[in-house]
């Protein structure tokens, strides 16, 4: 199980590092999502600045927040981003993840997400390993690895965007057929 759960995080840091994995940009004049307004978040972190953070490992605390392990890259302004992110922006609980993932099925007839969206996937992803590493329950651990595996499902949806045949879905191989999706 532990291989398979550092296989999962490592999946999703893949991802995060992939370049110009969504083809949306902000233009000057158009609205941006109310995600990345407000709080001091402008631009998605480089690829690379958010593997040397994620690298560093993170860590939750008793109130089943996550921080980065190193406190000197936490003190810059990528690593305080991030903890903005994940303190405000990823969901703490399994309802909010549930929540979160129906918001990015919503999307997924639109074009692909954008590139604020399309980081709070994966670190919504990633959330959602480290606390079914942390679970106690195996129920517990069940309900977080099939919203990881949805959200995984997601990801790759959204990469796929133009580059599929329409109407099929792009598979994340056996290992997801073993969990049956929440009602």
């Amino acid at each position: 199980m532990a291989g398979t759960m550092q296989f999962l995080a490592w999946l999703i840091v893949a991802i995060c590092l992939l370049p110009g994995v969504t083809t949306t940009q902000h233009h000057p004049g158009q609205p941006m999502d109310s995600t990345s307004v407000g709080g001091g978040l402008q631009e998605p972190e480089a690829p690379e600045v958010m593997f040397e953070l994620l690298w560093a490992g993170l860590e939750m605390d008793v109130m089943g927040q996550l921080h980065i392990q190193d406190e000197e890259l936490a003190s810059t302004r990528p690593g305080r981003r991030l903890r903005l992110l994940l303190q405000h922006h990823v969901p703490s609980d399994l309802e909010g993840a549930k929540q979160r993932l129906r918001q990015f099925q919503d999307l997924r007839k639109g074009p692909p997400l954008s590139p604020w969206d399309f980081e709070h996937l994966l670190l919504t992803g990633l959330s959602c390993v480290y606390r079914l590493h942390e679970a106690s329950e195996a129920e517990e651990r069940g309900r977080w690895a099939q919203v990881f595996t949805l959200l995984a499902q997601e990801t790759l949806w959204d990469l796929c965007k133009g580059f599929c045949p329409q109407g099929q879905p792009p598979s994340l191989g056996p290992w997801a057929l073993i969990l049956d999706p929440f009602p």
